[in-house]
């Protein structure tokens, strides 16, 4: 047993299951007894009543309380086992086992110790985990049970503030400064005086590369203290402002490896003599005077001075020229053990992204990793080589040669200005050989794609050359030379984009979090791909936006993006400029397919971009282009298409994604969102050849949509699902489109070709709101200019009532209007014919529910399966078929007739291949499985069913099936099964809205709870479940059950409203008998009747009324709920089961049965 009291108190058993505990009493009870396990003595009652009750107001504290006390301690037995609690002189105790922890409290204490002793003994990785194990523990306000739980918790809180402290400084002590820093943001000012907690504050800024920030943190501290206690900070926070102090001074290593200074240069490029050795100065000229450092940081470091260092086995500083970082480097831990890897398995890897993607940051995280791991694998150092400044490619080798410190600047005089190679005036790259070609070390060529063709060359000549050489590179295309290993850098994930936007925005705005607006801070990180430098820019807006502000702002991202770092390079400082850099990369043709792919929505196939990009598409979308003869100049051929989609991969201008559930289909094409939006700009300035890939756009999604539409009806459905999800961005494109330039064949078309999918993928009130829009376009009535402009209005309505099923209220259904509408309707389809015998012209005789109800529907439905026998293809058939069964097992004389139409529905369902019609067909086996009481089969039908569902993503089949085998459950007697079945079902629909699903899982919750004999709490679920039945379409018999359901929980709340109860079963029969639901559940309510009557006295009168039940049930047996309200009616009235007749009374027949609760609602006399 385990009992969990760090939140709401809980019990479980062995195998981790909760065990029901009631209110809130009970689970304060468990609590406090909880508490006393930490002594040997019981808790006497007067302090359990005391944290129970606590300070209860006179009207809730009981009358006598020891009673009550012992009242809650015999339920908490109930629930947890008769021996979990001992009753002992002096009071009550919890039995636990004291070497199994069975108490989360006692076992977080346990965790917290050792995970200090752990750190104590210097293991701050066991340390870590142990206490993370012991916080994982606390899941809301600890004992949050007791009703004054400050007191008692006010240890707990403490220790676990403490074994955070610890945890945080295990952590520290691993080098997980950047991890634990977000933590320590938010802990800080809520203990400005814990002076540990602020030390450790401070220590992971300083290892984090924020020193300054550290110190300017220290001297908020500082004042605080001062403030407050009138006092100086403790000797250990003083102690590390003196370090932080020193780290900042210049020519003092700092703490941090990534930011110490590189080692002093030796040899030919060693610094004057003034210079001091060990230290990172600039050199010194002949006159003494300092040199400007460059902007790599030891860049005067000569590699030679490796093997020295090496002989001398001396500690050292990391040879090399990378620079300090100002800001911290947030998420992108798989890609640095993957780059990794890669070095450890490749000598040259490029990094590929788009601008902004981080490629640099990440270059050179991993080459300062690397500079400083204890296995040197680059002895002689990592380099760092900027090319982004360059204006020629020729100036590649020198760049190299400058960063490796193999030139010297000289001093400008009046004759003389520019740089010398150290090595004398040979060629550039033979320098580079000459010097490299002995020593092993990592060279990153950062920012490659304006150069590439220079960089590729010279990676490939220099590798080998010297042996002992790793290149890493980072463009925005591959270098394309052998042995190369390509690392895209993807955008980052939503949550490291989410702690890089935390990171920035607190320092662009001190005491910012997330916390404050983390729905517009997710929608900021996702608008911006991910792309680390868009994110940068965005929280530095932070400064004069709120977080909101900022994301309705996107669409004009490049005007609000404009506040980067003014000491990076122009194309870093604003959106824009980082997207123009990659924009004047690309030839005239490459930048002609972008402008003509922002017509797309959501990515493309290679198909669709050949047919939209292409001047001369050809005809079919799915077949091979055309062999038409090649265009004029300049214009492009659909054989050129494909090539140049290549060529824009490879300049991470695009991105090539196969999705698994597209597997087989092809690679898809898609934009970033930043870049889409860019070429959407560059678009508008060619307005002609924008509007001609508009209309090509257009034409490929009619031709998709036409070709999609009876695939998902078949066997094929499965493949082609996905692709018109992949692509319904692209319908959605073509339909704005389509709307504003009043293109009404487009609109319809296309909304006639994915209505069927809008319903099964449950995007209803979306495809609603098109359906309503291409109403709009058309005539209310028949048209004179087009004969079939009357059906194609008419159809759309079916369409629009169709997916809005579920929204139909009782006013709806009731207003004249709608029935009028309905006549209409049925008037256009009614006479046979092809188009009321296919989707969605077959939906008409559904419009009958607003004429006559159940009764009108069913009549209509002969007529309408009388013509797809004759006009419809298979699959229309079975659907008709099936609406049919569906519509007659809500009548009298619904399961003999449904199971005549099983065979034929499960036929022409088998031959089709459709899983959704496959799924309906076992869904009406289970239905008639459950009438006829075989409960396994009804359930293992369902199962199937919701197997068939999952396959398709039919997301809202699934919750009204989950709440049918929990019916099932129920009928078979387990409520417990069954009410947690339901909840589940309850949980899926109100994810997904679907309203008549959540309706009957409520329901069957309901009665459980009444079986259970909980009436409160089927009293609040009844309620509940009328209220969503009231904005759904439950059919009639539903509507039944619910009465009949009501009256019997008002029987059972009070002797006093058995005459009311007995009103309402009369209305409940009543009702049933005019809508005409099936005998069973006419059965049912009066076997209810029969029970209300028994409550009332009325025993030989409540066995009468059973009788009649049995006699309507026929063939159909009973559920075992049924079998026990029979069984209690007949053992309190004395009759057995021959029934009451036996003493010769004639049988009670269903109209005589009314007319008995009638003389007993007028004249309330006991029989």
């Amino acid at each position: 047993m385990r009992y969990l009291i760090l939140g709401a108190s809980e019990a479980r058993d062995e195998a981790g299951r909760p065990l029901p505990l009631g209110g809130q009493r009970l689970r304060a009870l468990l609590a406090a007894l909880a508490l006393h396990t930490h002594s040997r003595a019981p808790a006497s009652p007067e302090t359990l009543i005391d944290e129970v009750w606590g300070n209860a107001e006179p009207a809730t504290m009981p009358e006598n309380a020891p009673a009550a006390l012992q009242a809650l301690v015999g339920r908490l037995r109930r629930a947890l086992g008769k021996d979990a609690v001992e009753s002992l002189p002096g009071g009550y105790r919890l039995r636990v086992d004291p070497q199994r922890d069975e108490i989360d409290l006692i076992r977080f204490e346990h965790l917290a110790v050792e995970g200090e002793r752990a750190l104590d003994a210097g293991d701050p990785e066991r340390a870590s985990a142990v206490l993370r194990e012991g916080l994982a523990l606390w899941r809301r306000p600890a004992l949050a049970a007791l009703p004054h739980r400050a007191p008692v918790a006010a240890r707990a809180v403490a220790l676990r503030h403490t074994a955070l402290q610890r945890r945080l400084a295990a952590d520290l002590a691993l080098g997980r400064a950047t991890r634990v820093l977000p933590e320590l943001r938010e802990l800080a000012p809520e203990h400005p005086l814990d002076e540990p907690l602020q030390t450790l504050y401070l220590r992971a800024l300083h290892e984090s590369g924020r020193t300054a920030e550290a110190l300017a943190a220290y001297e908020s501290v500082r004042r605080g203290i001062a403030a407050r206690l009138g006092a100086d900070p403790g000797p250990e926070l003083r102690a590390l402002h003196t370090e932080l102090l020193a780290a900042g001074t210049p020519g003092t290593a700092a703490t941090s490896p990534a930011s110490r200074p590189a080692a002093p240069a030796s040899g030919p490029a060693a610094p004057a003599s003034g210079a001091a050795a060990g230290t990172g100065a600039a050199p010194v000229d002949a006159e003494g005077t300092r040199a400007m450092p460059s902007r790599h940081q030891g860049e005067y470091a000569s590699p030679g001075a490796a093997e020295h260092q090496r002989a001398d086995a001396v500690a050292r500083t990391p040879l090399g020229n990378l620079r300090a970082r100002l800001t911290s480097f947030v998420g992108r831990e798989p890609d640095i053990a993957a780059i990794g890897a890669d070095l450890g398995a490749s000598r040259l890897v490029t990094l590929i992204g788009p601008g902004g993607s981080g490629k640099t940051r990440l270059a050179e995280q991993i080459a300062a990793t690397a500079a400083c791991a204890e296995a040197a694998p680059y002895p002689d150092g990592t380099w760092l080589v900027e090319l982004a400044p360059l204006d020629h490619p020729a100036a590649v080798p020198g760049a190299v040669l400058s960063a490796l410190g193999r030139r010297v600047t000289a001093l400008s005089t009046a004759a003389t200005e520019g740089t010398r190679p150290l090595g004398g005036e040979g060629d550039a790259t033979a320098l580079l050989v000459e010097h490299l070609e002995q020593r092993r070390l990592l060279l990153v060529l950062d920012n490659c794609e304006h150069v590439v063709h220079a960089a590729a060359t010279l990676a490939e000549t220099l590798l080998a050359h010297c042996p002992g050489l790793t290149v890493l590179a980072t463009s925005r295309e591959r270098l394309g030379v052998p042995g190369e290993r390509v690392r895209p850098v993807e955008p980052l994930p939503p949550a490291s984009a989410h702690r890089l936007f935390a990171d920035r925005a607190a320092a662009a705005r001190p005491g910012f979090r997330t916390s404050e607006d983390p729905e517009a801070v997710a929608e900021i990180c996702r608008r911006l791909d991910g792309l680390p430098l868009a994110i940068e820019l965005a929280a530095a807006r932070l400064r004069s936006l709120t977080p909101r502000q900022i994301a309705d702002r996107l669409d004009d991202r490049f005007r609000l993006l404009t506040s980067g770092s003014r000491t990076v390079l122009p194309r870093q400082q604003t959106l824009r400029a980082v997207v123009d850099w990659s924009w004047d990369l690309l030839d005239e043709r490459e930048r002609t397919v972008v402008r003509r792919l922002s017509v797309f929505a959501g990515g493309c196939t290679l198909s669709a971009a050949e047919h939209v990009c292409a001047d001369g598409a050809p005809e079919d979308a799915e077949g091979p282009a055309a062999p038409d003869a090649r265009p004029e100049h300049g214009r492009l051929h659909p054989d050129d298409v494909l090539d140049l989609l290549s060529a824009l991969v490879d300049k991470s201008i695009l991105v090539a994604d196969q999705p698994p559930a597209l597997s087989g289909t092809g690679v898809r094409y898609r934009m970033l969102e930043t870049i889409h939006d860019y070429a959407r700009e560059r678009a508008a300035e060619h307005p002609d050849d924008r509007e001609a890939a508009e209309e090509r756009h257009t034409a490929q999604i009619l031709r998709f949509s036409s070709a999609a539409e009876p695939r998902l009806r078949s066997a094929e459905q499965l493949s082609w699902l996905p692709r018109v999800e992949a692509d319904l961005d692209n319908i959605r494109a073509a339909l704005h489109r389509s709307l504003r330039n009043g293109d009404r064949r487009a609109v319809v078309s296309l909304v006639r070709g994915t209505g069927w999918f809008w319903w099964l993928r449950n995007y209803r009130d979306e495809g609603a709101h098109w359906v309503e829009a291409a109403l709009s376009m058309l005539p209310a009535g028949r048209d004179e200019r087009d004969e079939d402009g009357e059906v194609l209005f008419r159809e759309l309505q079916l369409l629009h009532y169709f997916l809005l099923a579920e929204h139909h209220t009782q006013e709806f259904l009731t207003d004249p209007r709608h029935k009028a509408v309905a006549e209409e309707v049925v008037a256009t389809f009614r006479e046979p014919g092809p188009v009321a015998a296919r989707f969605p012209g077959m939906l008409w005789p559904f419009t009958g529910y607003l004429i006559e109800g159940n009764k009108g529907v069913a009549a209509l439905m002969e007529v309408s399966v009388a013509n797809c026998r004759r006009h419809s293809e298979p699959w229309d058939l079975a659907v008709a078929l099936l609406f049919r069964a569906h519509v007659q097992m809500d009548l009298p004389g619904g399961v003999p007739a449904t199971k005549d139409d099983l065979p034929e529905i499960s036929a022409l369902a088998e031959s089709t291949g459709d899983r959704w019609l496959l799924s309906q067909m076992c869904g009406l086996r289970a239905e008639v499985a459950l009438q006829e009481g075989r409960y396994d089969d009804a359930r293992a039908e369902c199962e199937v069913a919701l197997r068939h569902a999952q396959q398709l993503g039919a997301l809202t089949e699934m919750p009204l099936l989950l709440a049918r085998i929990a019916d099932i459950w129920f009928r078979r007697g387990d409520t417990e099964q069954a009410d947690q079945l339901a909840q589940r079902a309850i949980e899926d629909a109100e994810r997904l809205g679907i309203k008549d699903a959540l309706t009957i899982a409520v329901f069957v919750r309901a009665v459980a709870a009444t079986e259970a004999d909980d009436i409160e709490r089927a009293r609040k679920l009844h309620t509940k479940a009328c209220k969503h039945a009231s904005i759904g379409t439950p059919p009639a018999m539903f509507e039944v059950m619910m009465c009949v359901l009501d009256a019997r929980i008002t029987a059972c709340e009070g002797a006093e409203l058995l005459p009311e109860a007995i009103r309402k079963i009369r209305t409940a029969i009543r009702t049933g008998l005019e809508v005409g639901i099936p005998e069973n559940l006419i059965g049912q309510a009066l076997l209810t009747a029969g029970y209300i009557l028994h409550l009332d006295g009325r025993h030989t009168l409540a066995v009468q009324f059973a009788d009649a039940a049995q006699r309507l049930r026929g063939d159909l047996p009973a559920s075992v709920p049924e079998l026990r309200l029979d069984g209690t009616i007949r053992a309190y009235s004395g009759i057995g089961a021959e029934g009451a007749g036996a003493d010769g009374r004639p049988p009670l027949t269903r109209a005589a049965a009314v007319e008995r609760l009638d003389e007993l609602c007028d004249r309330p006399t006991a029989d």
